[in-house]
């Protein structure tokens, strides 16, 4: 999950900003009252106002879900061991058969929200379940509550297979809120298969895309098929910019400028940071001074990286052999992360999983 900044993507320029304009009171305007039809939840973000969006990859469709959850709690860090097993236990089943997919922090309350898959494969039933700072767990009733939904015009196809790996999966990567937009990483059936899409909130009809193209140094060529996994958005010395990181491993910027409707964008790749393995989530954050990322990976651990030369250093186009561009530090005391959010300007919360398979939710200063 991304920490919501502000960003801007010009995909959809004049769309956009009207939509900019739109403040928290309007989030949810036009919603419905009822069910919504989740086929599964994945990626998770929030807006203001409480409202919750959920990537259901398997419906290729985003819902904007008010889940009421606006009253801070003001309690500070949330600790909560074993909290796959707890989940197990709400829904009365055992940890094995359930997958926690996403970590998001609600900025509004500090209340933690985990997607979650209730089973395996296709059939898994969608669950969104709140944590709070008082080590309350909760799973959300979503059988009258205010909604939306936007469909992802053509996602890949449900029985599509790369490498043994749904396509279907991948039509939602992640999601990150910013400036009365949704933006949405994933793959499309189309040529240039990575995309990004850019909703206005309240959900308009014709949402504007754009394909994306970057250099993959561990690779040795430019890739058009990869999905972006884990991103978010910030200021290179005023600049918006988009920060985001594909598997194994390229870091690359965006410049937001640079992006028009139905574009195809070359992304800038900024670091390579190793291979075999997958990003699996990724916050951003200043600390004395200096523009920090943090990035959890799949076997690296948790890298930290001084995201200051972003603007200025040299992209990478050339083969690579290792590592190159940003340099990093492995943070070899965070060890089993598999998700992370900003809870605070301080503090991050993440998810971190033992050999048992025990997943624990944790507060930690940001390093």
């Amino acid at each position: 999950m991304t920490q919501t900044m502000r960003i801007a993507l010009a995909a959809v320029a004049a769309v956009a900003f009207v939509a900019t304009s739109a403040d928290a009171q309007t989030l949810t305007a036009g919603m419905d009252r009822g069910t919504p039809d989740l086929k599964s939840a994945g990626a998770l973000t929030f807006g203001p106002e409480g409202v919750l969006f959920v990537g259901d990859s398997a419906g290729a469709a985003v819902f904007a879900i008010a889940t009421g959850d606006t009253e801070c709690a003001c309690e500070g860090s949330i600790e909560a061991a074993k909290i796959n097993e707890r989940i197990a236990a709400e829904l009365g089943t055992e940890s094995r058969e359930i997958l926690i997919n996403d970590l998001a922090v609600n900025p509004a309350s500090g209340n933690a929200f985990l997607s979650v898959s209730r089973g395996r494969g296709p059939e898994a039933e969608p669950v969104i379940v709140r944590v709070e700072p008082s080590g309350v767990v909760e799973v959300l009733d979503l059988s009258d509550v205010l909604f939306a939904k936007t469909t992802l015009p053509n996602p890949p196809d449900p029985n599509a297979e790369e490498r043994g790996r749904s396509l279907r999966s991948q039509s939602i990567t992640d999601l990150v809120f910013a400036d009365g937009r949704l933006f949405v990483a994933g793959l499309s059936n189309e040529e240039f298969s990575s995309r990004l899409m850019a909703i206005p909130v309240p959900f308009q009809a014709d949402a504007e895309s754009a394909s994306l193209e970057i250099y993959h140094g561990a690779h040795g060529r430019f890739e058009t098929r990869s999905p972006i996994r884990t991103f978010i958005a910030t200021q290179l010395q005023g600049e918006p910019y988009l920060m985001a990181a594909y598997t194994c491993t390229p870091l690359v910027k965006i410049p937001m400028a640079e992006l028009q409707a139905g574009a195809h964008v070359k992304g800038i790749t900024i670091a390579e940071l190793g291979n075999r393995n997958t990003p699996l989530d990724m916050v951003a954050y200043q600390k004395d001074g200096r523009d920090l990322l943090l990035i959890a990976n799949s076997a690296r651990g948790v890298m930290k990286l001084d995201a200051g030369p972003a603007l200025s250093i040299e992209g990478i186009t050339t083969r690579i052999e290792d590592t190159a561009g940003l340099d990093y530090e492995t943070l070899g005391h965070l060890n089993g992360v598999v998700q992370l959010d900003r809870l605070n300007d301080t503090h991050a919360l993440i998810l971190v999983q033992d050999d048992s398979g025990a997943q624990d939710l944790q507060s930690i200063e940001l390093p």
